[in-house]
């Protein structure tokens, strides 16, 4: 979850990485938890991968999965964020990168890692875009390739991000929910809707999603420390 001291709001936008900028402030602190609560979500089974979606667009799971991976990156772990929205990606504007090769090239041609996967400037932080937009992105992600792909890639990080599409929009989050250790349904409270969130979770669990959480997007809370938090994100 994301906290805000004050009333003061944060530039929305792909770029917004706050854990990078601000790695001190309350906000960078909650993003911290989130690395905290999915590290000891499963103790027999350590999570390597996980999977960022929402219901609906515009939830702020693109800047969330960015963050959390930084956050990760920091703390020491080798770390991949990896944009698997082969529909609407923002990851290569994020870290002002080149989409000409991604994650639909390395499944495509056979990329290796080292081909696809590229340094960011953050210490541990690697990252794979979405390549160029491809015409069938849920046969792509449901295709042995990519399900092989996934095995490579588990062996070089300490933790896998996965940025993925809006649930109920297409299939593609809940085919890649397959693919994952655990995945995360990220919520805009202030567009929030009961029902889309509930059929949300219920789509992926048919699809035997193992859901590890829910992150709370826009909402405001009460602090011992600081009297409001406030959340924010976009997609």
């Amino acid at each position: 979850m994301l906290g805000k001291k004050n009333q003061r709001k944060f530039q929305s936008g792909p770029r917004e990485l706050i854990v990078e900028r601000e790695p001190r402030s309350p906000v960078s602190e909650q993003f911290r938890t989130i690395r905290t609560n999915i590290t000891y979500s499963n103790i027999d089974n350590p999570v390597k991968s996980v999977l960022f979606t929402s219901a609906e667009p515009n939830a702020g799971k693109s800047t969330i999965a960015a963050n959390v991976a930084i956050a990760y990156a920091q703390a020491g772990n080798k770390t991949l964020l990896m944009d698997a929205d082969l529909r609407r990606p923002t990851t290569h504007y994020t870290f002002e990168m080149q989409n000409v090769r991604g994650l639909s090239t390395a499944i495509i041609n056979d990329l290796t890692l080292d081909e696809v996967a590229r340094e960011s400037r953050i210490e541990n932080l690697d990252v794979i875009t979405s390549g160029p937009i491809p015409p069938n992105p849920s046969e792509l992600l449901s295709s042995k390739k990519m399900s092989g792909f996934m095995k490579k890639i588990r062996e070089y990080y300490d933790i896998i991000i996965i940025d993925s599409p809006p649930v109920l929009a297409v299939t593609d989050s809940q085919i890649l929910s397959r693919l994952t250790d655990g995945t995360i349904l990220v919520t805009n409270v202030e567009d929030n809707n009961r029902d889309t969130v509930l059929h949300a979770k219920d789509l992926l669990e048919k699809a035997d999603a193992n859901i590890i959480g829910v992150v709370l997007n826009n909402k405001k809370m009460d602090n011992k420390k600081d009297s409001y938090y406030y959340y924010y994100g976009s997609e």
